[in-house]
């Protein structure tokens, strides 16, 4: 071969191997591999950041953690009076008790139509609350309606109903305004039938601003070059949501959708045991009241205790699903893949 002519290449050829990475400072530098940092080096070179979260993981342990030993009494028929340690072993008794039970399966029902129905009417309202202020109003206004918005999150659910009580009770501003046009007979907060649109709407009330805030701190990661390139090819305003704003709000989206899944059987114990008198049990029990008067009121304790565990077990079970889900999807979830 002359010195001249290119060697050929085929298939038995050598593939070329792939540069090393450079330095971005010194381009004709390479960049040493990375080594592994050991727990040592990492607990010391962290220990300010740990020290400033050890209370918060104290507290954790201590009231979510170490109470779950507790739910050894849902396999014994306990008594407050002699103790977990003297309390007798029954098996799946309270188990069997629990699945047998219709005012169980009722309380199931109501709080999975609950969270269905929030979950439809509910969940969409801060994603365009969110998108409206991001893309309509100007920085003073935005940030007026985002305060006024983000308000009744602050308030208690006793204020929550205390404020709907007056606005749509039987003797509230609504029913007055009617009675002076000839109606009678309007009182919303103590009708059965109304009573999930009713408290769909107080969830919107006190907690859309909330979620509002949480997407909108989403959509200020986004570039602005990235809308400032698709005007210049000719994007509308829809478009522009659909292939810019949209996509950087997914993995908000889904990661709030995992929790919300993941409390899909707890739906608000205080909104709905305020108003569970005025509707009846019928409309307003869920798992979180039926757990609680079986256990506080009744003192059913183990009873009450395997309620709860199938109700904490089930929602393990919808946080893992969702979370592989949405690694199907390519989204990152709750955690990583290991």
């Amino acid at each position: 071969m002359s010195a001249g002519t290119a060697p050929a290449v085929g298939r038995d050829a050598v593939a070329v191997a792939a540069p090393e990475a450079t330095s971005p400072s010194d381009p004709g530098r390479p960049v040493p591999p990375r080594r592994k940092v050991s727990w040592r080096v990492r607990l010391k070179r962290d220990r300010s950041l740990i020290l400033m979260t050890l209370p918060a993981i104290v507290l954790l342990a201590v009231f979510a953690y170490v109470p779950l030993a507790g739910n050894v009494v849902a396999w014994q028929d306990y008594s407050p009076y002699v103790g977990i340690r003297d309390s007798p072993f029954v098996g799946w008794w309270n188990f069997q008790r629990l699945f047998t039970n219709e005012a169980f399966w009722h309380a199931v029902g109501n709080t999975l139509l609950i969270t269905g129905f929030q979950l439809v009417f509910f969940f969409p309202v801060p994603i365009v609350m969110a998108l409206l202020l991001n893309s309509v109003m100007t920085p003073r206004i935005r940030t007026a309606i985002q305060s006024i918005v983000y308000l009744p999150h602050f308030f208690s659910w006793v204020i929550v109903v205390t404020v709907f009580q007056q606005m749509f009770g039987g003797a509230g501003f609504v029913a007055q305004k009617l009675a002076d046009q000839g109606y009678t007979g309007f009182d919303l907060m103590t009708d059965p039938d109304t009573f999930l649109a009713l408290v769909t709407m107080q969830a919107v009330w006190k907690d859309a601003g909330w979620g509002m805030i949480i997407f909108l701190a989403a959509l200020s990661t986004v570039d602005p070059a990235l809308y400032e390139a698709s005007v210049m090819d000719g994007a509308n305003r829809w478009r522009r949501m659909w292939h810019i704003t949209l996509p950087a709000l997914r993995p908000t989206i889904i990661l709030l959708l995992i929790l919300r899944l993941g409390d899909a059987l707890t739906v608000g114990f205080e909104q709905l045991i305020l108003q569970r008198g005025a509707v009846g049990a019928d409309a307003a029990e869920v798992l979180d009241t039926f757990v609680y008067f079986q256990g506080v009121v009744n003192g059913d304790w183990s009873f009450a205790a395997a309620a709860g565990l199938v109700k904490g077990v089930v929602a393990v079970i919808l946080v893992l699903v969702a979370n592989k889900i949405a690694h199907l999807f390519g989204e990152a979830g709750v955690y990583q893949k290991a």
